[in-house]
């Protein structure tokens, strides 16, 4: 699977949903272990992740998120201590509403991401962003 913006969340942006906006403060990422979930392109909430407790190994919150001329970009992440010994090989964006049900999803990528794939084993999990921005619309 290659990189991509969940159509339930293009769908939001295009009716103005108010549960759109990326600058919030409340956009986390997700570290995946895909052989219990792959992209999905009709999910729409962070609870349609179907195997939440199996595939998601860590949260992260992106700081300093900054938006321009329609590119995401944020500090880099890093997932402190992973205790799991399963291979990471995707990242999950989702607005964290506190609720799995109403988190909405954003984007899944897969593909060019420097730190993945990654077998964490109590290790910190460095996520490094291109200098061209996390992704762009």
């Amino acid at each position: 699977m290659a990189n991509a913006i969940y159509d339930k969340y293009k769908e939001a942006l295009l009716t103005g949903a108010s549960d759109s906006a990326l600058n919030g403060g409340n956009l986390k990422v997700a570290l995946l272990n895909t052989d219990n979930e792959n992209f999905v392109s009709s999910d729409e909430f962070y609870s349609d992740v179907s195997t939440l407790a199996n595939t998601v190994v860590a949260n992260a919150t992106l700081t300093n998120v900054t938006l321009t001329n329609g590119k995401l970009d944020a500090d880099d992440v890093t997932f402190l201590s992973v205790d799991d010994t399963t291979e990471c090989e995707a990242l999950l964006f989702y607005i964290d509403t506190g609720n799995a049900a109403t988190s909405r999803l954003v984007a899944y990528m897969d593909t060019n991401i420097d730190g993945l794939p990654i077998t964490p084993a109590g290790a910190n999990v460095d996520i490094t962003w291109s200098s061209q921005g996390i992704f762009k619309l």
